[in-house]
């Protein structure tokens, strides 16, 4: 089965950029509009990897990774933040609060592509 990616963003344009890309590279993809969604989704079917935002409406992508993390049943979905918010704190906060990486928007796809194969590859 191939591997399951979770996009979580609140800019479709962004989401679908991120399915299509993700998609031809033969990864199963489905997409959430904000944290509570993909907390509903991942309830259901459990991810291996979450292309998550940071700024979103109801939940943001720094809280719903601090509460993936702090679950034993979730911490090891692997996470690659793809965000606009792209200081050094920010970056830094991502990286402590468990994401494995960290893409500042506007991105290359073919970046994404690379990061989220290292982000699968066993620890």
């Amino acid at each position: 089965m191939a591997t399951y990616v979770l996009a979580v963003d609140d800019d479709a344009g962004i989401r679908r950029l991120v399915q299509l890309n993700l998609q031809r590279a033969g990864y199963r993809v489905a997409t959430a509009v904000d944290g509570v969604d993909a907390l509903e989704q991942i309830r259901t079917e459990r991810p291996d990897l979450l292309v998550l935002d940071v700024t979103m409406p109801r939940l943001d992508g720094i809280e719903l990774l601090r509460r993936l993390k702090a679950d034993p049943e979730t911490a090891q979905i692997r996470v690659v933040m793809l965000t606009a918010r792209s200081q050094d704190a920010d970056i830094q906060e991502g990286h402590r609060s468990g994401a494995d990486a960290y893409i500042p928007k506007p991105f290359n796809p073919r970046q994404l592509l690379e990061v989220v194969e290292e982000a699968l590859k066993p620890k």
